[in-house]
């Protein structure tokens, strides 16, 4: 029987063209009731996410989910006049994603998006109305961040306010930026055990996004996240400096084994030249923070190497050592972080080091490599990246809980995306 607790957060899902809205759903969370209202066109993008989560509810451990599905012509209409939860759940196509917020803020709703909230510099101003719009009303508007939950990840962050065995992180230049991040990732690919199909519209930037919009996001807040800890950063401290865009193509065969469409739509007509689909998936942006100099860079593939899977490459440069997140071969293709000293640790500092972490990351040390020093991390403190998607919904539910999420994270929410949409525009 569905909770009717009144207490409960109750969770509206709009429009899941994305498999991103069923992972919130890979867990159940107590605070949540378990029936959930769907708003969502007829088609293959909900019966896909709706098939995704009977697939949890048969899981080991099963959740328990009940979804109460809408698919008039008037969806979105209905959502708002329904007002069936108190949290809308947004991860599909992102031509409407911005729109989408704003009328969920205007409607008293609170809302848990995907990335990205705008692809638009034209609507950047869109979202950061409903941002002032969700504070004046005590609303809570918030992305979901993955990114953060990785461990490698958080250590490197722990470890660059270190000083002892990092120093002071360098300001760094175009040529060598003092924190870069780079994304691979892959059209073809498994999720939660399955052949991911994709909707054709997802390689339509116009729909779905430019790399630079898109997947960049993540790294743009991890640079924030990780230079300033905690701190809200201003629109006005952050400088787009350069930004790049180039195109993955697609043949017809490989665009029909990833989305299950025999041929390109006419929507996608004008991105085909010579019989290939060019999708601009790929982009770097160089930008400073308060002059420190960052690199977010995205590139996406047809598919993996045998064996391989996306990965994340970073480096934090610091006056005593260098920070560096590998995920290739030699690393199995899982993130190492790797402590690469520019002169002599002594042995106790790195004890101290790595005493100071153990009461966040239990069980964490370090093994001496050809390059300095790996970080060594037991599996009980690795997840993975579908698992992460919980994650950032329980840290979600704590600020809710707690009425308001932190000015920081306000603030550096509209920054990122102030970089993103600012660097969108320097390439068009």
């Amino acid at each position: 029987m569905p909770d009717t607790d009144p207490a409960k957060v109750r969770l509206i899902t709009l429009d899941p063209g994305h498999f991103h809205a069923a992972l919130v759903q890979k867990k159940m969370y107590p605070q949540v009731d378990s029936t959930v209202h769907v708003y969502a066109p007829a088609g293959d993008d909900l019966q896909q996410h709706l098939a995704r989560i009977e697939r949890y509810n048969a899981g080991d451990p099963p959740t328990a989910w009940q979804q109460e599905v809408y698919t008039g012509s008037d969806f979105f209409e209905r959502m708002i006049a329904d007002r069936a939860g108190n949290v809308v759940v947004l991860s599909g196509n992102n031509a409407r994603k911005t729109e989408y917020i704003q009328a969920a803020i205007d409607a008293g709703l609170n809302v848990l998006a995907d990335k990205p909230m705008v692809i638009d510099p034209a609507e950047y101003e869109t979202l950061e109305s409903a941002l002032m719009e969700a504070d004046d009303k005590g609303l809570l508007l918030y992305d979901i961040m993955t990114e953060r939950f990785e461990i490698t990840t958080m250590l490197q962050r722990a470890l660059s306010r270190r000083e002892e065995v990092f120093g002071e992180l360098l300001k760094g230049s175009v040529e060598e930026p003092a924190i870069s991040k780079e994304s691979v990732h892959h059209f073809s690919k498994l999720v939660s055990g399955q052949p991911l199909i994709r909707p054709a519209w997802f390689f339509d930037v116009r729909q779905q996004g430019e790399g630079m919009v898109d997947v960049a996001t993540h790294l743009v807040d991890l640079i924030l996240w990780e230079t300033f800890p905690d701190q809200p950063i201003d629109t006005t401290e952050v400088k787009v400096v350069d930004a790049r865009r180039w195109a993955t193509t697609l043949t017809p065969e490989e665009f029909a084994h990833v989305t299950g469409q025999e041929s390109f739509p006419d929507y996608l007509q004008p991105a085909v030249s010579g019989g290939k689909l060019e999708v601009y998936a790929n982009g770097a942006i160089d930008f400073t923070v308060r002059g420190v100099h960052g690199r977010a860079s995205v590139i996406w593939n047809y598919e993996a190497p045998p064996g391989a899977a996306d990965t994340h490459y970073s480096v934090m440069r610091g006056s005593k050592a260098d920070l560096v997140i590998r995920q290739d071969a030699p690393q199995n293709y899982r993130p190492t972080l790797y402590l690469e000293p520019k002169a002599d640790l002594p042995a106790e500092t790195l004890e101290a080091a790595s005493a100071s972490l153990q009461e966040q990351f239990p069980g964490v040390g370090f093994r001496a490599v050809e390059e300095g020093y790996e970080i060594t991390v037991p599996d009980a403190l690795r997840t993975s990246h579908e698992d992460h998607f919980g994650q950032v919904t329980e840290q979600f539910l704590k600020y809710l809980a707690a009425g308001e999420i932190p000015e920081w994270e306000r603030k550096n929410m509209l920054t990122k995306y102030f970089v993103t949409t600012q660097a969108y525009r320097m390439t068009h």
